[in-house]
């Protein structure tokens, strides 16, 4: 099937079952995966196979990058040892887990080992999907360590793969230099990558150019570390991470909105179209199991999907509770939850399109030429722990947050009001004297103080009150901006104006909306 063909129905697929989601308020990634499913079945489609290739060197950059711009480096620090435990020990705890049951059910140590490095990373993708409605720090923990962790498992899989299809032998000393330059590599590429980007930054002039290589960013990021043979995500997670603190004060203010309106954009589709794929590959998988019966292979990929759950648990159960015992200082008990709270971290292990990709990318042969033995099943297990996770998990993960008792952050809301009153109140001092500077007349100077007051009134508001009057009056002038932009309309359909005219004005009544709507969000709390 020609790709332009297999592009239009995947992304007519995301559309369909995007809407159908949110018109049933189901699962929005199981819809996708379902459609997946039936567009599998279908016989164009038997025959699609996904390269793993382009998985992690189309899909991948893009989405942990955006992922790593938009977190909480700041969360990131607070909770580091809690971040590392997870991206590192938890994974090779389900790598062994998983290995240890693989094996017992038929696999070869080395394969099964391979199972585990395939199935213990957490998707960033899938995880934020399942986490929406947790507070700012357990977000922020689950998507450091969904995007961390991608690089354990891959440096583990490149480890044992060897071993696997090679024949290589391991020790312990060369698997820790391995694991240490991977990270190390990887971290360095990201940070030297992220230099470069700031310090062109600085220099660009040319809007396009600017978004041009805030495209390029991550794939310039991944590709080198890929070569080096070093881990490429852990390079675009550095850079990410570091260009969210450096964007803000070399990115221009058109440029950043162009660029974060494409990426909102782009990575959506990237992200509801991995979905749709996994979905798509999957009859294809199940149909080519021929090495084992099929009673086996299910119980198989049941038994390896209960272990990667139940290792989570355990691990969150035990790990965390150990660690407290030793630690006993103040500040690490401010960061403790209870049982109950600590369940939706413990069951919001997805599994999404880097298990894929690494299942897809094993090698039927060894390098002897002989058929790996146990490559059917090791796949369709992969794939079925995929589905399992995110149709298990992620459907009532709704469910888990309510009994959890845990509720969006409120602490966001009142940092965003104290920001807007020192932002405010820094711009307020400084007008008479830049006014003085730039010989603004007084009636101008005066009205732009006016606007700013009630600018502070609007925004920043009493940090514990709703000002009803405010209000009112922001949903007013959102009300008017509605008639302003029908006649703006009107005008152009009787011909009085031209397009590019109605384009301009446009453009001045959306942002004025959205300031608006900010505003609002200021006094609800809720997403504007």
């Amino acid at each position: 099937m020609r790709g332009l063909e297999v592009i239009v129905v995947v992304l007519a697929a995301v559309l369909t079952m995007s809407w159908l989601a949110h018109r049933l308020r189901w699962n929005e990634p199981v819809m996708l995966v379902a459609g997946g499913c039936l567009i599998g079945l279908t016989p164009d489609f038997r025959g699609l196979a996904l390269s793993p290739e382009v998985v992690l060197l189309l899909f991948l950059p893009p989405l942990l990058y955006w992922e790593s711009l938009t977190t909480s480096l700041r969360e990131i620090r607070t909770n580091v040892r809690g971040i590392v435990l997870l991206a590192t020990g938890l994974v090779l705890a389900t790598a062994a887990a998983v290995a240890s049951v693989g094996h017992a059910l038929g696999l070869s140590w080395p394969l099964a080992f391979v199972l585990g490095a395939v199935v213990a990373p957490t998707d960033a993708i899938a995880v934020a999907a399942v986490a929406r409605g947790l507070p700012r720090r357990i977000r922020t923990i689950l998507r450091a360590e969904s995007l961390i962790n991608d690089g354990t498992a891959l440096t583990l899989y490149a480890v044992v793969i060897g071993v696997a299809v090679e024949g290589l032998a391991v020790t312990w000393t060369d698997t820790t230099v391995r694991f240490l330059l991977a990270y190390a590599g990887g971290a360095a590429i990201g940070c030297g990558c992220a230099a470069v980007v700031v310090a062109l930054r600085r220099r660009l002039r040319d809007r396009r150019v600017e978004n041009a290589l805030g495209v390029l960013t991550p794939f310039a990021t991944y590709l080198p570390a890929q070569v080096l043979g070093v881990s490429g995500v852990l390079a675009v997670v550095t850079c990410g991470l570091i260009l969210s603190q450096a964007g803000p004060k070399v990115i221009s203010a058109s440029s950043r909105v162009q660029i974060i309106s494409f990426w909102e954009v782009s990575t959506s589709l990237l992200n509801s179209a991995l979905f749709v794929l996994v979905g798509v590959q999957t009859p294809a998988i199940v149909s080519a199991i021929a090495s084992v019966s099929p009673g086996h292979a299910v119980i198989t990929a049941a038994l390896v999907s209960g272990v990667v759950i139940a290792t989570r648990l355990l691990w969150l159960y035990s790990v965390p509770y150990i660690i407290r015992a030793v630690d006993r200082r103040p500040v690490q008990r401010t960061l403790r939850y209870g049982a109950r709270q600590r369940f939706p971290v413990a069951w919001s292990g997805v599994r999404g399109a880097v298990s894929l990709a690494a299942a897809l990318a094993v090698p039927t042969a060894t390098a002897a030429g002989r058929p790996l033995a146990g490559h059917g099943l090791l796949v369709f297990t992969a794939v079925t722990v995929i589905l399992v996770t995110l149709v298990l998990q992620g459907t009532t993960m709704p469910a888990v947050i309510r009994w959890s008792g845990l509720h969006g952050d409120p602490d966001e809301t009142t940092e965003e009001r104290h920001a807007y009153r020192q932002i405010i109140a820094a711009a307020l001092e400084a007008l008479p004297d830049h006014a003085e500077r730039l010989k603004t007349p007084p009636e101008t100077a005066d009205a732009i103080l006016s606007e700013l007051r009630q600018y502070a009134a609007e925004k920043a508001g009493p940090p514990d009150t709703d000002d009803a009057g405010v209000r009112a009056g922001l949903e007013l002038r959102r009300a008017l901006i509605a008639v302003e932009r029908s006649a703006l309309i009107r005008l152009r359909d009787q011909r009085s104006i031209d397009d590019i005219v109605l384009r301009r004005l446009q453009s001045l009544l959306d942002t004025e909306e959205i300031r608006i709507e900010l505003a609002l969000h200021a006094f609800t709390g809720r997403p504007p």
